[in-house]
């Protein structure tokens, strides 16, 4: 698919805007946000890094994909099927979701003309199985389809994410982003110059991600690629969970600044920013980008 980058007509390179805010101010650090809410439309942020190179390399076949039922990353690609006139596939975990009313993601990627293929969580956790993606693929509308991993996050998506990186070189100390699967840090991290670090901060408990996005930049780059690191302890209990201490902050923040702050990635980064900040976590002087990767 030669021609999606045109037809999709993205922003970039996404604004990076300067943030008057004094609890960074207090202790001597600029915050700037890093606008990739902006890049599209439908097809926001760290979304459209990782599925132009995947629709590339896809070359207009049916796309299928795995998420769970509030999955980003199901919306994005179900959208991108709907502008570029392709099939897609979605592989939701949870088969008991398949006899309830659809929630507002699910009912999104269903308007934009996604096939929903409900499997238990069992099922579920061989999505990246190649002996399984060979027993699944028979049983949805699109034997042929490429697939795309959960998230969105594959060797592709990361060389992808990497021109983040190149985007931000010199404009900040620490470029700092949410993290489901780890494709977009592993990508940011490489692009970045050597000066630079990159912060990653988990939105699911677990302690998993360093191995993945070890993994990821090994499948990309051939090893592990700029300086990164992860600050675990700000996914409040699961991916989902938006108790109302984040909501209160993603408001607060709202007002504040006048931007509108996605509740389960992006919320979850500034509030471990903040959090950091106040612990004495930069150095006086430092500027720290935070990567705004979607939209609510």
């Amino acid at each position: 698919m030669t021609s999606a980058h045109l037809e999709l007509r993205p922003r970039l390179p996404s604004p990076l805007v300067p943030v008057e805010d004094e609890r960074f101010a207090l202790h001597g650090v600029r915050l700037l946000l890093k606008r990739d809410d902006l890049i599209h439309p439908d097809l926001s942020g760290n979304k459209w890094r990782k599925l132009e190179p995947n629709l590339r390399a896809a070359a207009g076949r049916p796309l299928l994909t795995f998420g769970g039922a509030y999955s980003n990353h199901l919306r994005a690609t179900a959208a991108a099927g709907r502008l570029l006139g392709f099939p897609t596939v979605g592989v939701v975990r949870g088969e008991e979701l398949a006899g309830r009313p659809l929630n507002p993601s699910l009912t999104q990627c269903a308007a934009d003309g996604m096939r929903l293929h409900f499997v238990s969580r069992t099922e579920y956790r061989r999505r990246a199985d190649p002996s399984y993606l060979r027993e699944l693929l028979p049983r949805t509308p699109f034997p042929e389809a490429y697939v795309v991993p959960e998230g969105g996050s594959n060797a592709l998506a990361v060389q992808g994410c990497k021109a983040l990186g190149r985007e931000l070189r010199g404009a900040a100390d620490t470029v700092a982003v949410a993290c489901g699967t780890g494709g977009t840090l592993a990508g940011l991290a490489a692009g970045l110059a050597p000066d630079q670090r990159a912060l990653g901060v988990p939105v699911l408990a677990g302690g998993f991600l360093e191995a993945e996005v070890l993994a990821l930049q090994h499948s990309a780059f051939g090893g592990r690629c700029g300086s990164w690191s992860l600050a675990e302890g700000f996914h409040f209990g699961a991916y989902a969970r938006t108790p109302p201490e984040l909501l209160d902050f993603a408001a607060d923040f709202e007002a504040r600044h006048g931007v509108a702050v996605e509740r389960l990635y992006v919320a979850k980064l500034l509030y471990a920013l903040v959090s950091l900040v106040e612990r004495g976590g930069f150095p006086a002087g430092s500027r720290v980008a935070a990567v705004v990767t979607g939209r609510p």
